[in-house]
């Protein structure tokens, strides 16, 4: 009976038109997928572009759209008047000067109609036709239908440098339809953040020359540091799959036109297609590849039209992998998000060696790789695209600090905080970017494991695990003042912090300059740089040590923290009636040399403790995976260790939520910073699965409260009884996907499903544009869902695309499962503890001497197995084994008789229920029993299934 009501409550399910949190959409059938064309749109990518690319907040006004890797992408146009003139052809192409986007052009090229009729013709006005522009995943298309003719448009990314342009012109009469074609573009000269800033200064320094069936962009060297980097090898072409053209460049070289010299005639209710290739590249050899590669697209345009639909119906297909229907609104959302993480893919070009995920194409400053960045894109893009996945992971880590590194070999083992294009001074390079002066939080095995979960390859598994160990051990060797285990956020050792005039003194709100006297400190001395073109402004200290700048190295180790700005950083710190707060100071760590290797601020972070215990639950499954049972142990032992601290010590009884502890350099004192408020940080040892369930039903009721983290777009950064709490200021307020995606799964690890699945689709509804047309924005106000800072974000896209996937249509998390929840028991040792019991009970005598030695050895060790804390399941089921196998083999001694009443008579006497000790011959007949009852019942389910 109750088989029939479930398979009639799926049926109903499958047709079902329901709201589902708060959308009317119909549900699509468990298990089905949809074409990729059902998703048109779902982001908006019409344009105007302009000279000025950036808007609020150093953002491009418009979104755009690339793929494959490309360092340039394209806009539709707008259907507005402003945008005709870019009708016939994709708006754009925004390109990456090396680090900046930029427009190159509002329309580089676009095709000319003219209708032949005898010795008369007739220009198409394509802003006369029905238009339809569509972005669809993996593709533009643009439609212009007219009584007599359609011209359709078609853009994909070929490879990671060339876009491929399929033009089709149908011809919607019954008689033949005569036409000549003619292209033509221009460039934009100019490059600037707002109209009154002086054109000169901006010049893009970019001309057209004739090429082979096209043209050729062509760029001088210009090395802005922060805002424009070419060189005189960038080049972009335009290559037409024509071989009668003819093509003029202006005298200007900012313009061109290309003429088909032979009609085209299109028969009756025929079509015409013809292709064209863009592509951008940054160095000559780059483009002599490339050349070669375009030659194959042009070619044969089919199959990499027909593989690139391939590839992005196969993403699309991933949003309906799990078993619980959601409504169409929401799918459209976990597209925009494949889709905004694929847009900001970038591939090896310059100091970049692998693929990976930039925060943002649309922001100026975001368009290199960030660490913990990097390993949130990689959770999600692993799912849809494994190797982008893995080489993301790559790219971070081949410039991981090694002991052999000519700047900072003390940081062995480090991940630095990003990478770009361009290396930066230290490093030999041009840029301004490059950061090595603080790592990034420790979640890199989080994305290895992800990958390992996702594919199963055990290679990439074995390639990762000892670069993530040393990364492991760099946070204990530099970044812990006391070395007691327990981690804190800080800095390396490097230039900018100490320099002291590159900050303010928060005393008299003015930059410090060299000849003040600093009261605490000293005096800041001008000492030349070593080609005399700066001087640095330096304090040192009795020592004659250089003093690290407080605002730099609280700068540093926020930045390490990733929460910029973060209330509990407040260098001022919160003094109450009961505590005076000294505020964030400043430690050197030193090695054994005495010797400073890097500094840390004057507080254990909970959410790096929290962070650090998850890393060791994932390298203890790695390290399950591949055989080193060590460290599996070794990492066991730690965590425990760790997770105790956190819960002891972190944890306040009074409020129900966890906090940084304040530290003095030789650890003597510590304070739980409970002044300074609830922020997302006291959440994360749930999601680390650190917590006690006790704690974590009192965290718990903190984040579910609504006057604190249960806010309109739930799980601000700072709790809304937060004296500093500000829901539009960067780390102070706003919600954060990534500390939300932490805030559901860390109400998922421990049962608050329903919970957890309700703020989830509060995040999807209530934040502005995600279920619409709009952008996924870096951040959102808590209280009216407003995007904030800029758009089209990575990390935010990865958080939602995770939360479709495991919360929305399942219930997973991403979290480690190598450590149990303080308090569980996973590890079940009741068969391991009957067959010793069995094995206790032989009579020795009765077994040839060989074979009971077997039996011996086995069972010595599967005593050592039940006695070992941290052993795993694995090793108990292979002690089980073992000694099971030895009893079986036992070889008996011919003309031996039994007493049977008298072994019958010991067995009652001794057979209890309690668990073995070494030398217990107690044998445990319930636990016998419970695994006979166990196995029936799973033979009998397993029946009743099939």
């Amino acid at each position: 009976m109750k088989a029939k009501k479930v398979l009639k409550n799926i049926a109903a399910l499958s047709v079902a038109t329901v709201i589902v949190g708060g959308t009317l959409s119909p549900i699509s059938a468990v298990g089905s997928s949809k074409d990729l064309t059902e998703f048109g749109n779902v982001l908006n990518v019409k344009a105007v572009p302009t000279e000025k690319i950036y808007g609020t907040y150093d953002t491009n006004d418009y979104n755009n759209f690339s793929d494959q890797g490309a360092w340039h992408g394209y806009y539709l146009p707008e259907t507005t008047e402003a945008a005709h003139k870019m009708y016939g052809g994709f708006a754009g192409p925004v390109c990456v000067a090396e680090e900046y986007p930029f427009n190159l052009s509002d329309s580089i090229n676009k095709i000319n109609l003219e209708k032949v009729n005898g010795e008369t013709k007739e220009k198409v006005d394509l802003t006369k036709a029905k238009t339809d522009f569509v972005y669809y995943p993996g593709r533009l298309e643009q439609t212009y239908k007219m009584d007599d003719l359609t011209l359709k448009l078609k853009l994909i990314f070929a490879t990671n440098r060339t876009a491929l342009i399929e033009t089709e012109i149908e011809n919607n009469t019954n008689s033949k339809l005569t036409l000549d074609l003619s292209w033509d573009g221009h460039l934009f000269t100019w490059y600037t953040y707002s109209p009154e800033e002086t054109r000169a200064d901006y010049k893009t320094g970019t001309t057209f020359a004739k090429d082979e069936n096209g043209v050729k962009v062509n760029f001088e060297t210009k090395r802005y540091t922060y805002r424009y980097m070419t060189t005189d090898q960038n080049s972009f072409d335009v290559t037409l799959g024509e071989n009668d053209l003819e093509t003029n460049v202006a005298e200007d070289k900012h313009s061109y036109t290309i003429n088909k010299k032979n009609s085209v005639e299109i028969d009756a209710n025929e079509s015409y297609k013809t292709y064209q290739t863009q592509s951008y590249t940054f160095t000559d050899k780059e483009r002599t590849a490339e050349r070669e590669k375009v030659k194959d697209i042009l070619n044969k345009p089919g199959h990499y039209l027909t593989d690139n639909n391939t590839r992005w119906q196969g993403y699309v297909n991933t949003i309906f992998k799990n078993k619980n229907a959601v409504g169409t609104a929401y799918q459209r959302a976990a597209v925009k998000s494949m889709e905004t993480l694929t847009t900001n893919w970038f591939s090896p070009a310059g100091a970049i060696k692998h693929d990976g995920v930039v925060p943002s194409m649309s922001y100026k400053w975001f368009v290199g790789m960030w660490a913990w960045d990097s390993w949130k894109q990689v959770v999600a893009t692993t799912q849809f695209n494994p190797e982008l996945a893995k080489n993301n992971i790559r790219a971070l880590f081949d410039y991981q600090i090694t002991k052999e590194d000519a700047v900072r070999p003390q940081d062995e083992g480090a991940i630095i905080d990003c990478i770009f294009y361009n290396q930066n001074e230290d490093r030999g390079g041009d840029g301004g970017n490059w950061n090595e002066r603080n790592s990034k939080p420790a979640l890199a095995a989080w994305a290895v494991q992800s990958v390992y979960e996702a594919t199963g390859d055990k290679e990439f598994l074995k390639e990762m695990y000892p670069k993530l160990v040393a990364y492991h051990n760099w946070w204990y060797k530099n970044r812990d003042i006391d070395k007691n285990g327990i981690a804190e956020y800080g800095g390396m050792v490097h230039e900018t912090c100490y320099d002291w005039q590159n900050y303010t003194n928060p005393l008299t709100g003015k930059s410090y300059y060299i000849g003040e006297e600093v009261e605490g400190f000293g005096k800041i001395v001008g000492v030349p740089s070593s080609d005399g073109s700066y001087e640095y402004g330096y304090i040192y200290d009795e020592n004659n040590e250089r003093v690290v700048c407080p605002e730099a190295g609280i700068e540093a180790a926020a930045w390490e923290s990733g929460m910029d700005n973060a209330t509990r950083f407040d260098r001022e710190g919160l003094s109450t009636e009961t505590f005076k707060d000294p505020g964030v100071l400043i430690y050197t760590v030193r090695d054994d040399n005495k010797k400073p290797v890097g500094y840390v601020i004057n507080q254990e972070s909970v959410d790096l403790n929290s962070y650090l215990y998850a890393e060791k639950g994932f390298l203890k499954s790695m390290a399950d995976v591949l055989g080193k049972k060590d460290d599996a142990k070794k990492y066991s032992k730690e965590a425990k260790k760790v997770a105790d601290y956190i819960n002891t010590k972190m944890y306040d009884e009074k409020t129900g939520y966890y906090y940084d502890l304040q530290t003095n350099e030789d650890g003597s004192t510590k304070t739980l910073l409970t002044n300074r408020g609830k922020g997302t940080e006291g959440w994360l040892p749930l999601w680390a699965k650190a917590a006690t369930k006790e704690q974590a039903k009192a965290v718990a009721a903190n984040m579910t409260s609504p006057d604190k983290f249960d806010t309109l777009v739930p799980f601000p950064t700072a709790s809304k009884d937060n004296q500093k709490y500000a829901p539009t200021k960067y780390w102070r307020g706003p919600v954060w996907l990534d500390q939300a995606l932490y805030g559901v799964e860390a109400l998922q690890n421990y049962g608050y499903n329903e919970d957890a699945k309700r703020m989830a689709y509060k995040l999807f509804d209530n934040a502005k544009g995600l279920l619409g047309d709009g952008p996924i924005h870096e951040n959102y106000n808590p209280e009216t869902g407003d995007g904030l800072h800029t758009k089209n974000f990575s990390w935010s896209a990865s958080a939602f695309y995770l939360l479709y996937q495991n919360t929305l249509t399942s219930t997973k998390t991403t979290s480690q499962t190598g450590l149990a929840i303080p308090g569980e028991v996973t590890v079940n040792k009741d068969e391991l503890a009957a067959v010793i019991k069995e094995a206790e009970a032989l009579d020795k005598k009765l077994y040839t001497t060989d074979s009971f030695k077997v039996v011996e050895t086995a069972l010595t060790s599967a005593k050592a197995v039940y006695a070992d804390e941290d052993a795993t399941q694995e090793e108990v089921n292979q002690a089980v084994a073992d000694l099971r196998d030895a009893i079986v083999k036992l070889v008996k001694v011919e003309g031996v008789v039994i007493d049977k009443d008298n072994k019958d008579n010991k067995d009652n006497k001794d057979n209890n229920n309690k668990n073995p000790k070494t030398g217990d011959n107690t044998f445990v007949f319930g636990s016998v029993c419970a695994m006979l009852v166990s196995g029936f019942l799973f033979i009998f389910l397993k029946k009743k299934r099939a």
